[in-house]
């Protein structure tokens, strides 16, 4: 028996024997309403998204994003920022109703609704036209949520301490000095609550400035002792005038070996 013999080949009308190169379909019969997804349409898509990379990449190279010091969660001071892009948010949950008790509203409830109907958008608005002004739902909500979000980020930059933000993320150099621990001016430090901030050697630390190398005299070191200075509350010490004047002393006379 010979192969293949008594079988039959069926052919389907539906497939074509020729193979066609794939060629877009031809939409000159809708000007201006649709395109070929490929390569046209895509092709537009690329192009904008390569514009905006170039863009962003040179924003990154003139502006680097700036370093701060070391995170400290004992520091209560200090004031957290987010990033620009959820400036809005922030701004947000500053307001009566979106804060405090009704906090569930400004973290949950308002962003939920905004973002829950930015998706809803292209079910609702079902449209074939492309221009804006022919599809006043969309182009409505869209606008209304660009206006929200630029007015929310701009109070929030605007009324934001950038001079004590800066201060208070600031790196602190670390000075190397030979400290005299048993000089009675040191005893005096290290019985104070001042050694939790600036160090056992008067460094500093990542929410207090070092204490070597000082331009203040022992008056004024004093009167900072009582009265306080930048972030440093008032009345921090405790002992007496007699060692205040000591360690007033003490802390005017460090300085750093060159």
């Amino acid at each position: 028996m010979h192969r293949g013999k008594g079988m039959k080949f069926v052919g389907d009308s539906r497939i074509s024997a020729e193979r066609k190169s794939n060629v877009p379909k031809d939409y000159s019969e809708y000007p201006g309403k649709t395109e070929a997804f490929w390569p046209d349409f895509l092709l537009k898509e690329w192009l904008v998204g390569a514009v905006f990379l170039v863009g962003f990449l040179c924003l990154t190279v003139a502006h680097p994003s700036p370093l701060e010091r070391i995170a400290d969660p004992t520091d209560t001071g200090y004031i957290p920022m987010p990033d620009w892009y959820f400036l809005f948010l922030y701004q947000l949950i500053k307001y009566t109703y979106a804060s405090g008790p009704y906090n569930v509203i400004g973290t949950l409830v308002i962003p939920g609704l905004a973002f829950g109907a930015l998706m809803l958008a292209p079910f609702i608005d079902r449209g074939p036209e492309r221009r804006p002004s022919k599809r006043p739902f969309a182009t409505g909500f869209m606008l209304l949520a660009f206006a929200g979000v630029f007015f929310l980020t701009w109070e929030a930059a605007h009324h934001h301490d950038w001079e004590a933000a800066k201060a208070q993320g600031a790196i602190q150099e670390k000075v190397d000095v030979e400290v005299d621990k048993e000089a009675e001016g040191y005893k005096v430090y290290a019985s104070q609550s001042c050694i939790t901030c600036h160090g056992d050697n008067l460094e500093g630390g990542p929410a207090a400035p070092p204490l070597v190398n000082l331009d203040h005299t022992p008056e004024e070191i004093i009167d900072i002792a009582h009265n306080g200075y930048k972030s440093m509350p008032a009345n921090q010490y405790t002992g007496s005038d007699e060692d205040l004047e000591k360690l007033a002393e003490f802390i005017a006379g460090l300085k750093s070996e060159e």
